[in-house]
């Protein structure tokens, strides 16, 4: 087993530490008598729910210290699939309960108690509207920012009046040294949750970036330069991304995680960002010297020449350039010799980013450009339609099996190119992936 697999389970591990530790602290020393086994039942699926819950705060992928060595977008498949099986425990609860004891009904009767009631309805109501903002969040007409600022203010209620809950239920919980220890470490994801929100924004407020340019990019794209004033900058690698905030405060909801194209070691900052909404829209009427802020970096979708002596492979649509541009400057500036691949699929030759550059690079590089376009021009010998087993076959060399392999871009293209590299030989250890869906 690589070292890969061994810090992914063990990160793993520890996930399911921090999940089952509120179900740990409730049956830690002496216990109450046994109930009836649903009723029971009942109670261990809230513990449970309320330690998955607490423990999503670690697994959102901006932790850096538990991310490290996972993907975001493996990060960011967990982080949701776990939320769904949290907010179905989180609903099991009650119903279990209930259907143990109907007299238990009365906790959400406002009549008996009505603070109890409420925060009762509070938590079932935000836990699922958390959830289906999550999933749904273009149908609901929320903006990014907007529904950031909405899952963090949902997230902090759940937790916290689930916490609540369990402490003032006090059947588990009844030894101070019980409640003391739950609150700790549901306390703790709390904890994560505001510094995430509140003390970074402050350590950041030292770390200024000034606005060089914004230069128009093809396919409705723009090129942010950003240098850093009164600090050494952000030290990185090919491929890895970061958050990027623009405006006199870092405390500002439009935060957004954008790959780094610079080659690294570059004291200027360069990201390239497709207008997709209104703040990325906005980017290409910045002004030189408007201010920015800058949080990372992050993820491990990372290359630097000399990892690969065999050679690389990468692919690329759309916007998904964006990680390779970073890898292959970086190349150019180290002058790289092992040979590489680039696959880069767009609708139409205007919409590639950066295409005159990427010639120039394939005359310093050992480097083949595949362009591939769905509507190609007249007179176009090239590859047309979609990346797929077929095409792959027809541009990659024979000892595809033996090189590292990258692909960033829409779902369908990933889900279409990781099995056909799968089926040629290469290890899944050698096949790295970003999909570019955040939310």
């Amino acid at each position: 087993m690589n070292l890969g697999w061994l810090r992914f389970w063990g990160w793993m591990l520890a996930y399911m530490a921090l999940a089952l530790l509120p179900m740990a602290v409730a049956l830690a020393g002496e216990t109450p008598a046994a109930r009836a086994r649903l009723k029971e039942t009942g109670a261990m699926l809230g513990f449970l729910g309320l330690g998955m819950l607490a423990a999503q705060a670690v697994a959102s992928g901006r932790q850096r210290w538990f991310a490290r060595g996972l993907g975001q977008d493996d990060l960011l498949q967990f982080h949701r699939r776990t939320g769904l099986f949290a907010w179905a425990l989180v609903l099991a609860h009650p119903v279990t309960m209930f259907a143990a004891d109907p007299a238990l009904l009365s906790y959400l009767d406002p009549r008996d108690q009505v603070l109890r009631a409420l925060s009762l309805w509070t938590v079932l109501l935000a836990a699922s509207l958390l959830i289906a903002t999550s999933l749904w969040r273009e149908r609901f007409g929320l903006s990014y920012e907007r529904w950031r600022l909405l899952h963090g203010a949902l997230a902090l209620c759940v937790v916290a009046l689930g916490l609540g809950h369990a402490l003032m239920v006090d059947h588990y919980t009844q030894p101070l040294w019980k409640k003391a220890a739950l609150a700790a470490a549901v306390g703790a994801s709390l904890w994560l949750v505001l510094e995430t929100r509140l003390a970074r924004p402050w350590r950041l407020r030292r770390r200024p970036w000034r606005v060089v340019a914004a230069e128009p990019e093809p396919g409705d794209a723009v090129t942010l330069r950003l240098r850093p004033e009164g600090h050494d900058g952000l030290r990185f690698a090919p491929g890895q991304f970061a958050w990027l905030t623009v405006g006199e405060s870092p405390w500002r909801l439009q935060q957004h995680p954008f790959s780094i194209t610079s080659a690294a070691g570059e004291r200027e900052l360069r990201f390239t960002v497709k207008a997709l909404g209104d703040f990325t829209g906005s980017l290409g009427e910045l002004a030189p010297g408007a201010r920015a802020w800058i949080e990372g970096p992050y993820g491990v979708f990372t290359w630097v020449p000399g990892r690969s002596p065999g050679g690389a492979v990468f692919v690329a649509g759309g916007v998904g350039i964006t990680p390779f541009l970073s890898m292959l400057r970086t190349a150019a500036a180290r002058g790289a010799r092992e040979p590489l691949w680039l696959v880069y699929a767009n609708r139409s030759l205007d919409e590639a980013i950066a295409r005159e550059e990427l010639d120039a690079l394939a005359g310093r590089l050992p480097l083949t450009v595949v362009h591939v376009l769905e509507a190609p021009p007249d007179g176009w010998t090239g590859e047309t339609g979609h990346i797929d087993a077929a095409l792959l076959d027809r541009c990659l060399p024979e000892g595809v099996a033996r090189m590292h392999c990258y692909l960033c871009g829409p779902e369908p293209m990933a889900d279409a190119v990781e099995p056909a590299l799968l089926a040629r030989g290469v290890p899944a250890k050698n096949l790295y992936s970003e999909r570019f869906d955040m939310v």
